[in-house]
């Protein structure tokens, strides 16, 4: 059995996002011990690490327990948890794509900046005027 301390160290959580996680019931059967605290099992923990990456994954606490709803009405809710998921990932998956293009513009960005300060290149800017030697 694990206190509420042990759980947040091994689920990498804080007590407080556990404590609310409890309260708004997505932790099902909580047991308590002699002194009224909250005491948790090895499959408890499990769940609470799924939590803890579920909401890693963009959801909600209102989807957590959607998702948690249809895990307790077992294995005729697969089909619609699996689609929760699939939709979780297409989303994290364009997420990937943005993050791969802000971190090719950055290189671009980092390698412009090398040249210039070597002297390959200019600095250009769009932000300042370059002025019309011509007039």
């Amino acid at each position: 059995m694990y206190i509420m301390m042990q759980v947040c160290k091994e689920a990498n959580m804080t007590y407080q996002t556990l404590k609310y996680y409890c309260n708004e019931g997505l932790v099902p059967n909580v047991k308590r011990d002699k002194n009224n605290r909250r005491v948790f099992d090895e499959r408890d923990l499990k769940w609470i690490q799924d939590l803890v990456c579920l909401k890693k994954c963009g959801m909600s606490i209102q989807e957590m327990k959607e998702y948690l709803n249809l895990c307790l009405q077992g294995a005729s809710t697969i089909p619609q948890r699996k689609e929760m998921l699939s939709q979780k990932q297409l989303h994290l998956r364009e997420s990937i794509r943005e993050l791969e293009d802000c971190i090719s513009y950055i290189d671009w960005k980092q390698n412009f900046y090398d040249d210039v300060l070597s002297g390959k290149r200019p600095c250009v800017s769009n932000l300042i005027p370059v002025e019309d030697t011509a007039l």
